[in-house]
C-alpha cells in the first residue's frame, strides 16, 4: 500500500494571496497536497520555529534569526476613514496630514480598527492588502504618500531547506518548470557556416600602354 505524502504547510499573513504560486506547485508537485496556516503578525514566524509550516509569507520586519528570508514586494500604506470625512474628497493624503487626527488603538485587529472607524473612533493607518480585506461601504482609504511601505517576503527554517522548499521558493521566485531543479542541458556547439570561396577575376581597367623602348 503507498504512503500518503505528508502536506507541504505554507503559512501567511493577511493579504497575501497565495494562487498563482499554488496553482504552479500543483502542476508541478501532483503528489504532494498543500496545506495552509493563516498566522497574525505575533505568530508569523512562530509556525516555522514550531514545525507546524514548512515556509511562511511574512510582513517585515520579523525576527531573522535561523531563517532564511527573501523579499517579494512592497506595499503602499493607506489611512482608512469614515466616508464622510474631508480626507474622503482627496486623492491622497500625507503624514503631515495625518497630525492631528485621533487614531485608533494599535493594539486592536484590522477588523476592530476599522469598525470604530465606522463608528468615528478614529482614523487607521494599514497596509493596502489589509484594508483591500476590511473594506466596507461607511468607510474610505486614501493613499498615505510619504508613509513608510511594508514588505512582504517569503520565508523559511534554515535548517528545514528541503528539496520541496527548494521547489517552491522557485515557484515564488519566477522559476520556470522547464528550469526547475532540473539537470542543465550540455551546451552542444553549433557547426560553423562554411562560405564558399569566390573565385578572384582580374580587375578591369584601361589596358596599360606599351612601355617605350
Amino acid at each position: 500500500m503507498d504512503e500518503v505524502p505528508t502536506a507541504f504547510t505554507i503559512a501567511f499573513v493577511a493579504g497575501v494571496t497565495l494562487t498563482r504560486w499554488t496553482r504552479a506547485w500543483q502542476e508541478r508537485q501532483r503528489r504532494i497536497p498543500l496545506a495552509f496556516l493563516s498566522t497574525d503578525a505575533a505568530n508569523q514566524v512562530t509556525a516555522l520555529h514550531e514545525g507546524l509550516a514548512d515556509v511562511s509569507f511574512v510582513r517585515l520586519p520579523v525576527d531573522r534569526q535561523g531563517l532564511s528570508i527573501i523579499p517579494l514586494y512592497d506595499e503602499v500604506a493607506v489611512v482608512i476613514v469614515p466616508k464622510e470625512h474631508p480626507f474622503a474628497d482627496e486623492d491622497s493624503v500625507s503624514l503631515l496630514d495625518l497630525a492631528g487626527e485621533e487614531r485608533v488603538a494599535d493594539s486592536l485587529s484590522p477588523e476592530d480598527a476599522v469598525e470604530l472607524v465606522a463608528a468615528g473612533g478614529g482614523i487607521v493607518v494599514l497596509p493596502q492588502s489589509i484594508a483591500r480585506l476590511h473594506a466596507r461601504k461607511d468607510v474610505v482609504a486614501r493613499p498615505v504618500t510619504d508613509a513608510e511601505v511594508t514588505t512582504i517576503a517569503i520565508a523559511w527554517l534554515e535548517e528545514h531547506t528541503t528539496p520541496e522548499v527548494e521547489e517552491f521558493v522557485g515557484i515564488v521566485r519566477g522559476r520556470t518548470a522547464a528550469s526547475s531543479r532540473a539537470v542543465p542541458t550540455p551546451k552542444t556547439e553549433k557547426p560553423r557556416k562554411v562560405l564558399p570561396v569566390k573565385p578572384r577575376t582580374a580587375q578591369r581597367g584601361r589596358p596599360r600602354k606599351p612601355r617605350g623602348r
